[in-house]
């Protein structure tokens, strides 16, 4: 325990499901964990849990589909309340709309998915990523999907910009590794969350087909997320594990 003792971590999209399950288990790794999402109500919830089990988390509200300044404003927040530069940041916030046909997408659909999944994470890395370099460097992990390397019908514009985020991971990765700041994706499979329940069915069903014949945990994701941002992966970059019980392996 406390492999991220004495670090400051970002996660986006934290309110709930995975990037809740990652925000806790960053705490409980030691780490000082700055919560963000929408809804202030449900920002304090996570908090006190975290602050209950002798964590430390602050919660800045923040609208990633907002544009820069507002992406901007959530970088700066998170730097000030964690009281030290941000090292380990998970850009885990998404915009999934339900599964549809290509024809029935809309540009608002497109124009959402694209802003939160790919100019949101963008914009902040860059907004971070210099203070990770001035201290000595840091970690970027970003949560990708398995539908971003599979095609998968019905889902192709959020498997795009998953896509489009491993490709982002890769570059990153060989652009700034120099400079110390390790740049690598997780990417869950068919994940049950608190919020998700209803698709527990439809999110069974699918994973009947993978090796291991069970769903993802939040517990699963978040694990792999510490290692990615620990020091245990010190010499890891530019990396895409699959949390998906082998599904990518079939």
């Amino acid at each position: 325990m406390n492999r991220l003792k004495g670090r400051a971590a970002l996660v986006t999209g934290s309110t709930s499901g995975i990037g809740r399950g990652v925000a806790e288990a960053m705490a409980r790794e030691g780490a000082i964990v700055v919560v963000t999402g929408l809804g202030a109500e449900q920002g304090a919830q996570v908090v006190d849990g975290i602050v209950a089990e002798g964590g430390i988390a602050h919660f800045v509200e923040s609208d990633l589909s907002a544009g820069g300044s507002e992406i901007r404003r959530l970088a700066q927040e998170a730097t000030t309340l964690a009281g030290r530069p941000i090292d380990i940041l998970v850009n885990n916030a998404a915009f999934l709309v339900p599964p549809h046909p290509m024809t029935e997408s809309t540009e608002e659909q497109i124009d959402k998915v694209l802003e939160v999944n790919i100019k949101a994470p963008y914009l902040l890395t860059a907004a971070l990523v210099p203070g990770m370099v001035e201290h000595g460097g840091g970690s970027v992990i970003n949560i990708g999907s398995i539908g971003g390397v599979d095609g998968i019908k019905f889902t192709s514009l959020y498997g795009a910009s998953k896509a489009g985020l491993h490709s982002l991971t890769r570059s990153w990765a060989a652009e700034l590794a120099a400079a110390g700041v390790r740049v690598n994706t997780v990417a869950p499979g068919p994940t049950i969350t608190q919020g998700n329940e209803d698709l527990r069915p439809l999110l069974e069903k699918l994973a009947e087909s993978n090796p291991d014949r069970r769903t993802g945990t939040v517990q699963d994701t978040a694990a792999a997320v510490i290692f990615l941002a620990s020091e245990e992966a010190s010499h890891i970059h530019g990396v895409l594990l699959p949390v998906d019980g082998g599904a990518l392996a079939i």
